[in-house]
Parts: structure tokens; C-alpha cells; sequence
């Protein structure tokens, strides 16, 4: 199956409290359909201190997964999300936008 979303696309978040939010994708997990977003969905953590690994103890912010469905592609031509559609090129499956058929990198 061919995903619409991969790994360094650049997302806008469509629902939730980061709602508009943009970043890149940094993580995917596919066994539940989930995104990890650079920047988006941030949560304080109290870590505790592991000295065998160099960790010190503090509140730390990371990133927490959000559901694939609540993301979008950003098209920077429009500066809105975007549909993605699939098509040939030469043999090959390529993405492209559904608004502008601009092909993706």
C-alpha cells in the first residue's frame, strides 16, 4: 500500500489544540497509523535521572504521536493542505497534489 504521508513531508495539523500548526514529519508508525510531527502535539515529561546512560532529571518536552488522519500535506504554492493523488510517470507510481498537479519531491 502506498502511503500519502512519508517520512520528512511537510504536514498541517487539521484538528486538536495545534490545530494549523505545520511541521515535518519526523516519525511514522504504521501498525497504528500514527505521525510524530517536529514541533506539534508537545508534552512535558519528568524524567528521572539514569546516570548510566548520562540522563539528567528534569521536565523535558517531547513529542506525542497524533493519528494520520488528523494531518494534511502543506502545499507552500497555496499555503493550505492539500489532497495527494497518485499517477504514472514513465512507469513510475509518483504523488502529486490534486489542486495544482504539481508533482511532490
Amino acid at each position: 500500500m502506498a502511503a500519502k504521508i512519508r517520512f520528512h513531508d511537510v504536514v498541517i495539523v487539521l484538528t486538536g489544540r495545534d490545530k494549523g500548526k505545520i511541521g515535518i514529519v519526523q516519525k511514522m508508525c504504521y501498525s497504528d497509523r500514527t505521525v510524530i510531527v517536529q514541533g506539534v502535539h508537545l508534552v512535558k515529561k519528568h524524567q528521572k535521572a539514569i546516570p548510566e546512560k548520562q540522563q539528567v532529571a528534569g521536565i523535558i518536552s517531547r513529542e506525542l504521536p497524533i493519528h494520520i488522519s488528523n494531518v494534511s500535506i502543506f502545499n507552500k504554492e497555496t499555503n493550505k493542505a492539500d489532497k495527494i493523488e497518485f499517477c504514472w510517470i514513465n512507469g513510475k507510481k509518483m504523488r502529486r497534489y490534486k489542486s495544482t498537479k504539481e508533482l511532490l519531491k
